[in-house]
């Protein structure tokens, strides 16, 4: 008899759940839900509080209704026994975090907190706590903390630590009333279940914490605050595809659902590798979006210069798994559009009947490598490996009164695949060898001409995973091993991921072009990149100046 788990993949914009036939990976149906509230970066809903520069805030709310919508109308467009369901799973966008009660209750929902940007959750991407990110590295450098050595040296302004700095330095209230701080994923559980647990992959790429977190007086020092922050990050810690409870009877009312496991919660781009079919060393995997993410196997820890994210077991049992990435990709190509197409382009779209970016992509394809004579470099919001420096930004050489749009998105595209290249030649480098690449996510699927740029620029053979939704799959494919349908992921992946026929083969003569191209992206990589020549960060700094001025 065939049996059914179900898939919640919460990203930056919409939760999206698929329903999903464990025998063969075949999505019976999926559901989508946009956020009412989006991305929070300027002021608070229903408010008159302004953010400070830099943040990207959410409401918790629009995951709960995102999760009831998704999950009621996948199941009120099949035909499935609702018995045949054996398992829910999760992933999530991290490192996302927000401060709640003990019953779980988010701190945004208390109306005397409700003004407090701090009360509400930070997304992945709230860039706001980047001086705080600072200082810990500086003390943590001071102190010879061994950690900064696991995490490439410096830990990140996305991570979870300096978050929490950032709560407990502008909002001491809110941290004290906080009971725990908690990753997005992981309250969902909580909210589904009743139980508070913690999944080993964000604790351990998200939270400096590898079997224990760093010393209290480490904390102290961070904020005489922090000293017992460890407190508010307790909860029982789970190896991934574990049960982390069961469908509580809230929410078996509210999805009409019989009380079904509920596995770990895991990382976005975590799940996807399994969903890819990767579940061994030599192969990268990029889940490619509004960013980009680079995941890596390895049966041993190394060092990998600019790789800040090793934890072993954190993507597959029994493998360290590395994580790279890029902070800016597909959205740096929608910028580029929003901001910098003629309105003629736009209209000859739309005679064509085709959207803006499938008509651009047209012009882009009659351009040769390097027929523009433009190179870029793609940080547009920063830098996230391999120099893992948020001031950096983005820059465009090489353009006259006869350039044309097209020359530009097509530069742009090819400095992400140069990014991606700096990448795997710091894995290789450090000995781990990347004999492959499989690519999964939005811009994989759909743009063919960005798959053979890559292709070309790294010189490497590209597969595509055939789910559309490999967040959704992935999760769903842990919640089969929590349902003990599958021993483990490995034996979940031999018979629910799959790869697409189409695969992308490097065109040789591509390939000597960029190349060359690609010595001239390092030159100016290294020029802009390295500390030495801080021409863009002197830029950041009068910018963040100007900003905090004309505010008041």
């Amino acid at each position: 008899m065939t049996k059914y788990t179900i898939g919640l993949d919460f990203g930056t914009q919409s939760v999206r759940a698929t329903i999903i036939d464990i025998n063969c990976g075949e999505e019976i149906f999926a559901s989508i839900y946009q956020y009412k509230n989006g991305v929070i970066d300027t002021i608070l809903p229903d408010s008159n509080t302004e953010l400070p520069l830099d943040s990207a805030l959410q409401d918790p709310k629009d995951y709960e209704d995102g999760l009831v919508y998704t999950i009621k109308h996948i199941l009120n467009n099949t035909e499935i026994n609702k018995r045949d369901i054996i398992g829910l799973g999760i992933d999530f966008t991290s490192c996302t975090i927000m401060p709640i009660k003990s019953d779980s209750t988010p701190l945004c929902f208390i109306e005397k907190f409700r003004d407090d940007p701090n009360s509400w959750v930070k997304l992945w991407k709230h860039h706001a706590a980047h001086e705080y990110a600072l200082k810990l590295n500086e003390i943590a450098a001071k102190r010879g903390e061994d950690f900064l050595y696991r995490y490439g040296g410096k830990i990140s302004s996305e991570w979870m630590i300096p978050k929490i700095m950032q709560i407990t330095d502008e909002s001491p209230k809110i941290y004290d009333e906080a009971d725990y701080i908690i990753e997005g994923g992981d309250w969902i559980v909580q909210r589904l279940t009743g139980r508070l647990t913690r999944n080993i992959s964000c604790l351990g790429y998200k939270a400096i914490w590898d079997g224990n977190f760093p010393s209290k007086d480490f904390f102290k020092e961070l904020n005489p605050k922090l000293e017992n922050v460890c407190d508010k990050l307790s909860g029982k810690v789970l190896r991934l595809g574990e049960i982390a409870g069961y469908l509580n009877s809230d929410y078996q009312r509210k999805l009409n659902l019989a009380r079904i496991p509920v596995t770990t919660a895991n990382i976005d781009a975590h799940v996807a590798v399994p969903a890819t079919t990767v579940v061994e060393p030599g192969k990268m995997v990029m889940i490619m979006g509004t960013s980009t993410c680079h995941m890596v196997l390895w049966d041993r820890f190394k060092k990998v210069t600019g790789v800040g994210e090793i934890v072993k077991d954190g993507i597959i049992s029994g493998y360290y798994g590395y994580e790279a990435g890029q902070a800016s990709v597909g959205d740096a190509f929608e910028w580029f559009i929003r901001s910098s197409i003629p309105h003629t382009y736009f209209k000859e779209a739309r005679d064509k009947n085709i959207s803006i970016f499938n008509y651009l992509t047209k012009l882009t394809l009659k351009l040769k490598p390097g027929e523009s004579g433009i190179l870029c470099l793609d940080w547009l919001k920063g830098n996230r490996s391999v120099l893992m420096d948020a001031d950096l930004s983005g820059l465009i050489l090489g353009i006259k009164l006869t350039t044309k749009p097209e020359e530009i998105y097509r530069a742009i595209i090819e400095a992400t695949a140069f990014g991606t290249r700096k990448i795997i030649e710091a894995f290789e480098n450090s000995g781990i060898k990347i004999e492959s690449l499989f690519a999964c996510g939005g811009l994989a699927q759909k743009n063919g001409m960005l798959m053979q740029i890559y292709s070309d620029v790294t010189d490497r053979k590209i597969n595509i995973a055939n789910s559309t939704q490999t967040g959704c799959l992935g999760s769903a494919m842990h919640a089969a091993v929590a349902a003990g349908y599958y021993k483990d992921i490995k034996e979940a992946a031999k018979y629910m991921s799959h790869l697409k026929d189409r695969k992308f083969i490097p065109n040789k003569n591509n390939v000597s072009i960029y190349n060359r191209l690609y010595k001239q992206y390092s030159r100016l990589h290294d020029y802009f990149g390295l500390p030495k020549n801080s021409e863009m960060k002197i830029l950041t700094e009068i910018r963040k100046e100007v900003k905090k001025v004309s505010k008041y």
